[in-house]
């Protein structure tokens, strides 16, 4: 057990709980494009002493005292991120990746004004104009959809709708797009409208850090970013970009948004940046592609229709409505499985987001456990057996012993 000694004899029903999710964790796949594994280190950052201090402010000017440490922590933190990422400016104290977009937006936007970015059921994200979000309700969304014939986007169509609609904020991220996005194109598209460039890196940070997918920061005037996901570090968030918005950027953050950071979780940020500039990073950023090419080679080799064909990068999208089966009933029938996944929206479903027609695979978390091409191939052969079985209960529980011994090979970290 990863916890205290003193937790289980303070608090044995939360011990036990925890103990629970260790033994889940490590005999299960996970196959969340979201989650990974966090190193020792970077779990011992986030329970330090730092979750004891409160720190309003910034570096050098804070409202508090007693802020010597903390101070010489955040810096070494947004140190690294601008090594790593060659950025001009770095904010580390965002709580999560959806403050950081709306501190990009506080600092850029007004309310009512046009933004435009990918659309949600496209694989954008709730904070890129959902309805169901903030930022659907307090700005005038103009969405980009993929192309009907292609799947993927058109940056023709793109541009004709930006200046169809002169957004104030033009956003480039996704959470559910399995190819690499042309940067330039984007910037080329906010320089003839007028308007600033925000990338939202959140999902392929990691990929970034390690060499394996191309750097917004030269194209992008901010950048936003969670760590975790591919970076592999605490649940939290960064903010990147051009030295000539960082005022309003910092001071979006805070006082904008948001109180105190969490030290504790700047620490956390810091130690995965190590982990980050290390050269085993980059043969892991590597084969989070590889890894999720050949999940793609499996599923397609079975008649798997996967969105855009494909992949460039840590996740996958597969559309079921060929195999006739809805996706949340295929993420639980997995799950059950040991091979954990998401349901999730293809574009132009016709399914309720709650019961969507696909679900969204991801390389992360299990090639920081160590499977290869081969393991990943092996995935794609229990998703079909599964499938093809019409979710049978005997199947499953067949394919749930095979996943345990498999990940009996492969220890947590």
């Amino acid at each position: 057990m990863q916890f205290l000694s003193s937790l289980p004899m303070f608090d044995p029903a939360l011990a036990a709980l925890l103990q629970a999710e260790e033994e889940k964790q490590r005999d299960s796949i996970r196959l969340i494009a979201s989650e990974n594994f966090a190193s020792a280190a970077v779990r011992e950052a986030c329970g330090s002493v730092l979750t004891n201090k409160y720190s309003e402010g910034y570096p050098g000017a804070r409202y508090y005292e007693g802020q010597q440490i903390v101070d010489q922590v955040e810096r070494l933190a947004m140190a690294r991120a601008r090594l790593i990422f060659n950025a001009e400016h770095v904010n580390v104290q965002p709580y999560s990746g959806s403050p950081a977009n709306l501190a990009a937006y506080l600092a850029f936007v007004r309310p009512g004004d046009t933004v435009m970015g990918m659309r949600l059921a496209h694989g954008g994200h709730l904070t890129h104009g959902s309805r169901a979000s903030i930022t659907g309700k307090y700005w005038n969304i103009a969405s980009y959809e993929l192309d009907p014939h292609t799947g993927l986007l058109d940056y023709d169509l793109i541009r004709t709708k930006a200046l169809q609609h002169r957004p104030k904020l033009l956003i480039a991220g996704h959470s559910a797009y399995p190819r690499q996005l042309d940067f330039a194109a984007f910037r080329k598209i906010a320089d003839e409208i007028g308007a600033p460039l925000l990338v939202d890196m959140a999902h392929i940070a990691g990929l970034v850090a390690g060499g394996a997918h191309p750097s917004p920061i030269p194209y992008a005037d901010v950048v936003t970013t969670t760590t975790h996901k591919t970076l592999r570090g605490p649940r939290g968030a960064m903010i990147m970009c051009r030295a000539e918005h960082a005022s309003k950027i910092d001071k979006a953050v805070f006082p904008g948004l948001q109180g105190g950071p969490h030290n504790n979780t700047t620490a956390a940020i810091a130690v995965a940046l190590h982990e980050a500039a290390q050269p085993d990073f980059a043969e892991y950023a590597k084969q989070c592609v590889l890894n999720a090419q050949a999940l793609g080679r499996g599923l397609l080799e079975r008649g798997f229709t996967l969105v855009t064909g494909g992949t460039d990068n840590h996740l996958l999208l597969i559309d079921l409505r060929k195999k006739g089966l809805p996706g949340k009933a295929v993420a639980e029938a997995l799950d059950r499985a040991g091979l954990v996944a998401n349901y999730n929206s293809v574009p132009w479903d016709d399914r309720p987001p709650q019961d969507p027609s696909g679900i969204r695979l991801g390389s992360p978390a299990m090639t920081t456990r160590g499977f290869g091409e081969k393991e990943f191939l092996q995935i794609a052969e229990w998703i079909d057996r599964i499938v093809a079985s019409g979710l049978d209960d005997v199947t499953i529980f067949q394919v749930g012993g095979e996943v345990r011994e498999l990940c009996r090979s492969f220890p947590m970290p």
